[in-house]
């Protein structure tokens, strides 16, 4: 199956007319000039930064450290959800825990299985009767 060649966009492809044009009137291996740089960079925020440097044939390392560190973390993002969903495991156990208080006035054992006890209450009721 052969592949087909990806549709450059509008935009990106009048820029690398630019870039073709600006290079071939300079020397090779000449510096890009700043405002060449930051218009590929916007480029990159729209297209990506991969798309943009095959179209105007930069260097993907360099391009990428000229974006905005939001707009490389992800440019599909926008707004955060208004809702988050937590899913725990089907097979996760059931929280289990004992807890063994002891003093001079006595001992108490406290095993639980899937609650969280009032603790403070607990041990209050454990001095009041222990003494």
């Amino acid at each position: 199956m052969p592949h087909e060649k990806a549709v450059i966009p509008e935009d990106l492809l009048q820029l690398s007319q630019r870039f073709e044009e600006w290079r071939s009137a300079q020397p090779a291996r000449s510096r890009l000039p700043e405002s060449m740089w930051a218009a590929a960079a916007e480029m990159a925020q729209r297209h990506g930064v991969h798309c943009t440097t095959k179209a105007l044939r930069l260097d993907y390392t360099r391009l990428k450290k000229r974006l905005p560190a939001a707009a490389v973390a992800g440019r599909a993002r926008s707004a955060p959800p208004d809702f988050l969903e937590l899913l725990t495991s089907s097979a996760s156990s059931v929280a289990e825990c004992v807890v063994e208080v002891e003093s001079n006035r006595g001992r108490m054992r406290v095993a639980l299985k899937g609650v969280t006890p009032d603790w403070a209450g607990l041990l209050r009721a454990w001095r009041e009767t222990s003494g």
